[in-house]
């Protein structure tokens, strides 16, 4: 019996989309299945109050590869939003990422050089290879940026003590001896000005897709329509979790509307310290400039997986890396099969990588 398509594609997010908008592109019949009550995964918006609300946090696009960015210009335009968060400690407001703006707040310095002298100081405390984040931390920024902007964000996130954390979770910290609170350095940035949503409808309006339904509950009557199957997400749910679960960390966001029409002054501020629960709140009209006599917000509260079973941050050390590798060799050896985006890949992407990555995959597979 002939399949109906060429492609079942699980999952409707941004690898998934850019796979199929490829695949119809060139005529491809494709089918996505979704398992929420929406397209788009995580980029999904909702409008409210006029305002276009980001229900799985803040989405700011960023790259510096010029064909992704003339690729999601195809579909939308994008504003000149510039990313420049701001993080909050024990009443007092600082620039990120650490730049000079941080450094004259928290030192009382001018110069670049009076800047680097006090961070080089505070450098010498870890003399060694560091072995656990907080002296990978310190090695970087010294300890007041750590104790003030690092440490206890850090551990909310994550649930642990940045003494029981791999150095590995901060390869580096953004150090910066100008006055730009730009936090990206790509030369591309900004925010769709008709959402993402307009972005992901255009990309699957050539597909079928079908929501609310969970791929795995009866993966043979779905597998057998389709040549091939793309699968986005999680690898060890697909395979049963025979070789063990792989850790995730998850979020909960808390959506509120308050009554005032500017509750922040910014798009993005960022609770360091372990007296706030949250670790950030996010007003979403900053990011499109939109007009309303409101404003909507989101608390971000980092929590583990088992609280809400939606797996948003891999936890890449050595233990669930090596577990991972053991569910990558199954999947590669099923030609039938391909696998591509944060939760399948286990790891975690921009968007930008993971358009770029989708784009590659689907060369890789025509």
């Amino acid at each position: 019996m002939s399949k109906t398509y060429d492609y079942l594609v699980v999952g409707s997010g941004l690898f998934g989309a850019t796979f199929t908008y490829l695949a119809t592109e060139e005529g491809k019949r494709v089918l996505v299945l979704e398992k929420r009550d929406h397209q788009g995964g995580n980029v999904y918006q909702e409008k409210r109050d006029g305002i276009s609300i980001h229900k799985y946090g803040a989405h700011i696009f960023h790259t510096s590869n010029k064909d992704v960015w003339d690729f999601v210009n195809k579909f939308t335009s994008f504003n000149n939003y510039i990313n420049s968060p701001i993080a909050y400690y024990h009443g007092q407001v600082y620039n990120m990422p650490f730049n000079m703006n941080t450094f004259s707040k928290m030192f009382s310095v001018v110069t670049p050089a009076e800047a680097k002298k006090v961070i080089e100081d505070e450098k010498k405390e870890i003399s060694r290879e560091p072995e656990n984040l907080e002296e990978q931390a310190i090695s970087l920024v010294g300890r007041t940026i750590y104790e003030k902007l690092v440490k206890e964000y850090t551990e909310k996130q994550w649930g642990k003590s940045c003494k029981e954390l791999p150095p590995s979770i901060i390869k580096r910290l953004p150090v910066r001896f100008t006055y730009d609170n730009n936090y990206f350095s790509d030369r591309y940035q900004g925010i769709p000005e008709h959402g993402y949503n307009s972005i992901i409808d255009k990309m699957l309006e050539k597909a079928d897709v079908i929501l609310n339904t969970d791929y795995l509950k009866d993966r043979e009557k779905w597998s057998a329509l389709a040549e091939r199957i793309l699968y986005t997400g999680c690898l060890d749910e697909f395979y049963g979790y025979k070789y063990g679960k792989l850790e995730y960390r998850s979020e909960i966001f808390e959506h509120e509307k308050v009554e005032c029409e500017n509750y922040q002054g910014n798009a993005v501020v960022n609770y360091t310290s372990h007296e706030v629960p949250y670790t950030r709140i996010i007003e979403h009209k900053h990011f499109l400039r939109e007009d309303s006599p409101v404003s909507w917000i989101s608390r971000e509260y980092p929590v583990s997986f088992e609280e809400t079973g939606e797996p948003y941050y891999p936890i890449n050390d050595e233990k669930n890396s090596t577990l991972y590798k053991k569910y990558r060799a199954d999947a590669d050896a099923e030609s039938k099969l391909i696998i591509g985006g944060r939760l399948a890949e286990y790891k975690y992407y921009d968007m930008d990588k993971t358009i770029e990555s989708a784009m590659a995959t689907y060369q890789r597979c025509r």
